[in-house]
């Protein structure tokens, strides 16, 4: 039996371990918040030349002691990249539990590890099963090969971002939106632009980088500028509308507290409601911080009174709604004129711990100080809110996180959305990468759909993003203010909003489990 030296040991280790973190780093940036597609490719070829290097090794029956070694060998260097890139993606959830939260910072920290590394799971696999079924594959189906990577990479994506309720915050896709990859978000979203960057960097490791290799790499530029040089436009203008997206900056620790940050959002946001000018006002994530119910006398009725009046614009804004008996929702509630019709949107993607505490993990919860819901999900396709020609469609927090199930509200055309509404609160994770992180994830939502995102934050980035995913207007993060601007709404279905709406993701799964099928069948052929 092989024995794992010393060395050995740690170049498994620290060579995965930094193209890790390269990775997470090419989400954001620090500093700048930009992403880096080509870090992203950088850092994946790096992890498929070890994987392809072991694949090359790796002789006779995985039964045999070296066979095993070598897939144990596999898992590891892909788990430990995993946790590097996951860990250094959402360390900031350390901000929440020990800042936020008062969870001891150890405990804090090994939280982190804890979910980067059971989520890395999924990469490990991924890692073990493409070794073992390219070594047959690596030297005379190297196209084959590298398509394998790209199936069983995108799998372990998948995994991550479906299941256990799904987290696929950090996916490869999103270092991607200023890359030239970005040009197949609306025909195949996120999860296709990993996929293409995944098979790259296997296809650069296994012919290495000469010239006649960079084919693929030059094949796949070519046809991204083709694409967005002379591909079809999938929208259409639906008109021009005027918004004012509201900024309050409550620090977390301050935002339940009656004294302090529930007074503030109490008087500041009634202020700038009543004296917005705009035909659309939007408040973000639970800016009113308490029930209805439990507001001070007159001040919601106050409110819906001063919006019903003739000629006043319309609001959205968030707060909590319901009650013991009936259950409560992180909701948005549309204010307007008398005889509008009620609107109101329920957030249907819960986060775990925050919005509902999973089976099995009230003991953790209880070691932290963090004012928790019980709260109920919405539906997954609730209806836009139809507002001066515009069909607005409300999503809470994370929940642009998951375009698939924004994409359900685009299966009848007719009554698709022509604008996105994100309304969050991540003042949880303090001044951190993590407002650079969903300020991309919001533009990339808004390229795979074809519409303009409108984002209004406690503490940032409150911006306006255009339906091309350019950020045309944006507000000084960390500060109190409001945002006026101009926003295009749109007509039309891209690629992503028309398979996606209609099957969610169910192609991509089918598409890379046939892949993975047909290379084992190859594998199996003398």
């Amino acid at each position: 039996m092989s024995v794992w030296q010393p060395r050995e040991r740690g170049w498994q280790t620290v060579w995965p371990a930094l193209a890790g973190a390269a990775q997470a780093a090419s989400i954001a940036w620090p500093g700048s918040g930009h992403a880096l597609g080509w870090l992203q490719l950088v850092s994946l070829t790096l992890l498929a030349t070890g994987l392809a290097r072991m694949a090359r090794l790796a002789s006779g029956p995985f039964t045999q002691g070296r066979g095993a070694h070598t897939l144990k060998k596999a898992a590891w260097f892909g788990g430990v990249f995993a946790t590097a890139w996951l860990a250094g993606s959402f360390w900031w959830l350390y901000v929440s539990m020990h800042q936020v939260g008062g969870l001891p910072a150890p405990l804090a920290v090994l939280a982190v590890l804890a979910l980067a590394a059971a989520l890395a799971l999924y990469y490990a696999a991924a890692s073990a099963l493409w070794v073992h079924l390219a070594r047959g594959l690596v030297t005379v189906r190297p196209g084959l090969a590298s398509a394998l990577f790209a199936a069983l990479w995108t799998l372990a994506e998948l995994m991550r971002g479906r299941w256990l309720t799904g987290f696929p915050w950090g996916a490869g896709g999103y270092a991607h939106v200023d890359s030239a990859l970005v040009a197949f978000a609306p025909w195949v979203g996120v999860y296709g632009m990993g996929a293409i960057a995944a098979w790259l960097a296997m296809r650069l490791a296994l012919t290495g980088w000469r010239l006649g290799a960079l084919r693929p790499l030059l094949g796949v530029g070519f046809l991204a500028w083709a694409l967005q040089a002379f591909g079809p436009v999938f929208t259409t203008s639906a008109g021009l509308g005027q918004v004012q997206l509201l900024q309050a900056n409550i620090s977390q620790t301050d935002k339940f507290q009656a004294a302090s940050g529930v007074r503030d959002a109490l008087q500041w946001y009634d202020a700038q409601l009543r004296a917005s000018q705009q035909a659309l006002v939007v408040a973000p994530e639970t800016a009113i911080p308490l029930l209805p119910q439990h507001l001070p006398e007159g001040y919601w009725s106050g409110l819906q009174a001063h919006f019903a009046q003739p000629g006043r614009p319309a609001a959205l804004v968030g707060l909590p709604l319901g009650s013991l008996e009936q259950g409560y929702t992180n909701s948005v509630v549309a204010l307007g004129p008398q005889g509008a019709a009620p609107y109101r949107y329920d957030k249907s993607h819960l986060v775990p711990f925050g919005e509902f505490i999973p089976p099995g993990f009230v003991w953790f919860i209880r070691m932290m100080n963090i004012p928790l819901g019980d709260f109920k999900s919405g539906g997954w396709d609730q209806p836009s809110l139809a507002w001066q020609g515009q069909r607005l469609a409300p999503n809470v927090c994370y929940e642009d996180l998951f375009g698939e199930e924004l994409a359900l509200r685009f299966k009848d055309p007719a009554t698709a959305p022509t604008a996105l509404v994100n309304v969050s609160n991540i003042a949880w994770f303090g001044d951190t990468l993590a407002v650079d992180q969903h300020l991309n994830i919001s533009r990339l939502r808004a390229i795979e759909l074809g519409r303009p995102m409108l984002r209004a934050t406690n503490t940032g980035a409150t911006a306006i993003i255009d339906h091309t995913g350019r950020v045309t207007d944006q507000l000084p993060r960390f500060t109190r203010g409001s945002l006026t601007g101009t926003f295009e709404g749109r007509h039309g279905l891209t690629p992503f909003a028309r398979w996606a709406g209609a099957w969610g993701l169910g192609p991509l799964w089918a598409l890379c489990c046939a892949v993975v099928a047909w290379a084992f069948w190859k594998r199996q052929r003398p």
